[in-house]
């Protein structure tokens, strides 16, 4: 295989194409690494569920809505029962 100067070392090409491009094998690893090693894991927001559980079954038994649909409409609205029955009735 071709060799090229990559910081003062020489680096393993491993394809090079026409255009003057080419993938060396120490830039690959190395970001390759950056990418999957060198990263801290992102651990996704949760909303925290402020709806009390009697506010989710009155909605869900006078409405005769699925529970999802209810915890939902309750977190969108802040836990407040009377804005949550307010938007259902809007709608």
């Amino acid at each position: 295989m071709a060799t090229r100067a990559y910081n003062g070392q020489e680096a393993e090409v491993i394809v090079s194409f026409h255009d003057g491009y080419s993938y060396s094998k120490a830039r690959l690893e190395a970001s390759l690494r950056e990418l999957v090693y060198d990263r801290k894991p992102v651990k996704p927001a949760k909303e925290p569920i402020n709806a009390k559980r009697e506010d989710v079954d009155i909605i869900v038994n006078e409405f005769e809505i699925p529970r999802q649909q209810a915890e939902k409409l309750l977190t969108e609205h802040g836990g407040d029962l009377d804005k949550a029955l307010r938007a259902l009735v809007n709608s």
